[in-house]
């Protein structure tokens, strides 16, 4: 079964300027994304979705593929995923390339590692009624007894009702971990939403999850890379 990934990277970061390409803990943070693909085994093609010279030099000195430059209107900061997505499918199929899985991993995942692709490429093989397998991770605490701050200044639960209950009887929560998105092709291409039944769970250790949007994001990644891959 072919399957290639698509490795969305557009130069207008913000809060992080140029994070896609910033030194992390000495290599260029979209070199571990483009790592942990290869070292997967299952792309026929890695390529690196960019609007940005520069990104897709340093993706190509990392063993990626920048065969096209992202348009413009695909490269704003209202830009979603599945657009780019969707280009890069459409591209492949204009040059006569027709793959049957498409994974879509994001640019800023350090402590992404080849088994968890993997085991999205594997959820789907054994589920072929299946459309989509992407990362998940569980809350560290249950979002049923979330509280939220008030006008007053105090605050308020989110749900009352769950309050007076113990964590242990509450139903355990996962929320999207935003490193990898396996889809078969016409999924990607079609209307159909991908947080549905249509899309298999990959459950991800919360220790291999960080969300890097700005300065202290990128620093507790730095200190769980550290922690992960220092030695006893």
């Amino acid at each position: 079964m072919t399957s290639i990934a698509i490795i969305p990277a557009r130069g207008g970061s913000k809060r992080i300027p140029r994070k896609n390409i910033k030194d992390f803990l000495g290599r260029p943070m979209i070199g571990y994304p483009i790592e942990a693909a290869r070292l997967s085994g299952l792309f026929g093609r890695i390529i690196v979705s960019t609007d940005d010279a520069e990104i897709a030099h340093i993706a190509r000195q990392q063993g990626a593929e920048t065969p096209f430059t992202r348009p413009a209107e695909l490269a704003d900061d209202q830009a979603g995923t599945t657009p780019v997505v969707r280009h890069a499918i459409n591209w492949l199929l204009e040059q006569g390339e027709a793959p049957e899985l498409v994974c879509c991993i994001y640019a800023t995942t350090p402590l992404l590692t080849s088994e968890y692709l993997v085991q999205g490429w594997q959820a789907l093989q054994d589920r072929p009624e299946k459309d989509f397998a992407f990362s998940v991770t569980s809350f560290p605490y249950p979002f049923q007894r979330g509280l939220k701050l008030t006008t007053e200044g105090g605050v308020a639960p989110f749900f009352p009702e769950f309050i007076p209950c113990r964590s242990q009887d509450l139903e355990p929560a996962y929320h999207d971990a935003g490193q990898f998105y396996w889809g078969r092709t016409q999924a990607w291409l079609g209307d159909g939403g991908m947080f549905s039944d249509r899309a298999r769970p990959v459950i991800l250790p919360r220790f291999r999850v960080q969300d890097i949007d700005d300065e202290e994001d990128w620093q507790r990644a730095q200190m769980l890379y550290r922690a992960i891959h220092s030695t006893p």
